[in-house]
């Protein structure tokens, strides 16, 4: 039975059997991908290391596939250019200039068949082929030979107190949190968090939660499922407006950088919303996403500093180390602290011994060299991004990248829709702006592409820039 590989979106079947089976595989798989437009004429592919590394084969047998593929004219291969699809491969439609990426007219856009995108540049994930493996292994070694024997029973459903330990002492000094221990819930990720909130919100009388203008619909519709309505709030050049608050129990926001906009919440506006919550009992839901992630000067610090008693902060493992690990964390004010367990159940329900790995990866010094060579990784991508859409594309003005694993791409009035369409008929996955929209948004309608520089394996960023700015307007 052959084995399934993915790179650069095209599926990859290999025999298991010897090398030879490999090769002949990947040879097949790429000259496909050629053949029917999935690599489009000029795409720079990626390194016979970078690629092996990504499928988990030997780099001879990346090698003497792109060798076969050069010597039959799908491939050329130079000098100090590396490998690309050669120019002369039967031609699909690319986006041209001044048109948002539309064929122009007369020709016929070549439509991909259903299936995996080429490219993904959709927000929401790091890089998966960067996860620290090795490092992460030990840490479980370390992790499973020093755990006590109770660690593999049911639990405290507040989780490890291992990793709660940890937590409290990172978060205190990365974020400025200001936790306990016993204050911290250890989730599976953020959704199952909002679960929870949800129904400890709603046995309390909540009824109105307050969300903003922008964000994700999945986390409206968790709120909604638990039978809380969920009003948008104004957003404007500052931001989230959380100066429109009033009678609501409680507000989910972004602070340390908005989601997707980029920009952290305004100070004043910091003040409002912490100075609403203490006038009229409400809760602020931090959503600390990606607060390990910032470029250009110090980072945001946690809002719950400012009063841990009215904000429950949020944070995950997803975007530092990888949303499959299913870990996230609140830290909750002490007098919703019980009640949070008790709305989670009786037992744990998050794997322990990834509890005790991430504890130790914690506590080692690992998770912190982790996030500093992926936030040098990470800022080059965003660099290129930014040179490339200057040099390809100058009416289109990249924004909110000091921060996190996306840019905002302003686009011409009108373009968005047509540039999406284009992405699609590239191969490439990609989101508007309106597709983070609240149905109720009191904000003025923007064109802009919302671009997920951390998606991509280092394989395939180069192709995924390369396609992202020939849709460009």
């Amino acid at each position: 039975m052959a084995n399934s590989w993915a790179t650069l979106g095209v599926d990859l079947h290999l025999e298991p059997a010897g090398s030879s089976g490999l090769r002949r595989g990947l040879t097949d798989a790429l000259r496909d991908a050629v053949r029917t437009g999935r690599l489009a004429p000029g795409t720079r592919l990626p390194s016979s290391r970078s690629l092996a590394a990504d499928l988990g084969i030997a780099r001879n047998t990346v090698a003497e596939a792109y060798a076969d593929l050069v010597a039959e004219g799908w491939l050329t291969a130079r000098q100090g250019s590396g490998t690309q699809v050669a120019m002369g491969v039967p031609p699909t439609s690319f986006g041209q200039r001044g048109t948002g990426g539309v064929p122009p007219a007369g020709t016929a856009p070549r439509r991909r068949e259903p299936g995996r995108p080429a490219y993904s540049l959709v927000p929401g994930s790091p890089d998966l082929a960067s996860f620290p493996r090795t490092e992460w292994l030990k840490a479980a070694r370390r992790a499973l030979a020093t755990a006590p024997f109770d660690a593999l029973g049911y639990g405290d459903p507040r989780g490890r107190p291992e990793l709660r330990t940890a937590l409290a002492g990172y978060l205190a000094r990365a974020r400025g949190v200001r936790a306990d221990p016993d204050s911290i819930l250890i989730t599976a990720g953020f959704s199952h968090a909002l679960r929870i909130l949800g129904a400890l919100l709603g046995a309390r009388g909540v009824r109105t939660v307050a969300v903003e203008s922008y964000g994700l619909d999945v986390h409206w519709g968790l709120l909604r499922s638990a039978g809380l309505a969920t009003p948008a709030l104004p957003y404007d050049e500052l931001g989230t407006d959380t100066g429109a608050l009033s009678d609501e129990g409680a507000v989910l926001v972004t602070p340390a950088h908005q989601f997707p906009m980029g920009m952290p919440l305004h100070p004043d506006r910091r003040t409002a919303v912490v100075e609403w919550a203490r006038r009229t009992g409400g809760l602020v839901l931090e959503d600390d996403y990606d607060g390990e992630f910032r470029y250009d000067r110090q980072p945001v610090g946690a809002l719950q500093g400012l009063d841990p008693g009215r904000v429950v902060y949020l944070g995950t493992a997803s975007k530092s180390l990888a949303p499959g690990l299913r870990l996230g964390w609140m830290v909750l004010p002490p007098s919703l602290a019980q009640e949070a367990a008790e709305a989670k159940g009786r037992v744990d329900t998050c794997g322990v011994l990834d509890q005790l790995t991430l504890a130790e990866f914690l506590t080692s010094g690992a998770y912190d060299r982790h996030v500093r060579s992926a936030r040098l990784r990470y800022r080059r991508r965003r660099d290129a991004l930014a040179a490339a859409v200057a040099d390809r594309a100058p009416e289109v003005r990249v924004t909110g990248i000091a921060a996190g694993l996306h840019a905002v791409l302003r686009l011409p009035p009108g373009t968005e829709q047509s540039v999406i369409q284009a992405a699609t008929w590239q191969g490439l996955a990609l989101h508007g702006l309106a597709f983070h929209r609240h149905e109720q948004a009191l904000a003025e309608p923007l064109d802009a592409l919302v671009v997920g520089y951390g998606t991509p394996p280092d394989s395939a960023w180069a192709g995924a820039l390369e396609a992202l700015c020939r849709v460009l307007p």
